[in-house]
């Protein structure tokens, strides 16, 4: 069942990232940096109980989408043939081969919030899909500017190549299509909100650090 009046999530959602933001800027990046693993979990956990994720189907879509995040990803740091030459570092928790468990969820949480966005902006199934990877894709720019300062992942020579959007944004056409032919929806505020904030995260560190 759904929690009612999902404001509290927000507020919860907005704390953590303005937090991280400012004690990053004030010079404890050490401390807030390693909570990176919390402040996904309880955002995976906010968007069970406010999205929600309440139905048999949406815990199983979101199961698979992990899996195919992850997959994707263990492809990307073994054989280099999606994303380039990359490898994870300390400070997203537990991995499994390689790769954190919290990026699989990743890719599902910013799937599911994605496409709630994108059914808001647009009606037409084939645009959804399109503009719910789009959302993705530049969420994943800035993301890319920032992670190796915060040990999260790194690519040879530091340089991002371009088949790295290439293959997230078809990727996360596929995941999309996916949410559209389950017809998985939910809540547009929530989603707005958390998708908002991550991205404001990432943009200030590129534009001002």
């Amino acid at each position: 069942m759904q929690i009612k009046n999902g404001i509290w999530a927000i507020y919860v959602v907005w704390l953590f990232n303005i937090s991280a933001i400012a004690g990053i800027s004030l010079g404890f990046e050490e401390w807030f940096v390693t909570k990176t693993p919390l402040n996904l979990l309880i955002s995976s956990l906010l968007l069970f109980l406010v999205y929600p994720v309440d139905t048999t189907k949406k815990g199983l879509i979101f199961g698979l989408l992990w899996f195919g995040g992850m997959f994707a990803e263990w492809i990307g740091i073994h054989y280099g043939i999606l994303f380039g030459t990359y490898s994870y570092g300390a400070n997203l928790g537990v991995k499994i081969d390689g790769v954190p468990v919290l990026i699989g969820i990743n890719w599902a949480l910013l799937t599911y919030i994605t496409a709630r966005i994108a059914q808001y902006l647009n009606k037409n199934n084939i645009l959804q899909i399109f503009i719910g990877a789009s959302l993705m894709l530049v969420l994943d720019f800035f993301m890319e500017q920032s992670a190796p300062r915060f040990d999260f992942w790194e690519f040879q020579n530091d340089v991002v190549p371009f088949k790295n959007y290439v293959s997230w944004f078809l990727i996360a056409l596929l995941f999309h299509g996916v949410i559209k032919w389950t017809k998985i929806t939910g809540d547009l505020r929530f989603s707005i909100h958390l998708y908002a904030a991550q991205l404001l995260f990432f943009v200030y560190f590129y534009i001002w650090f």
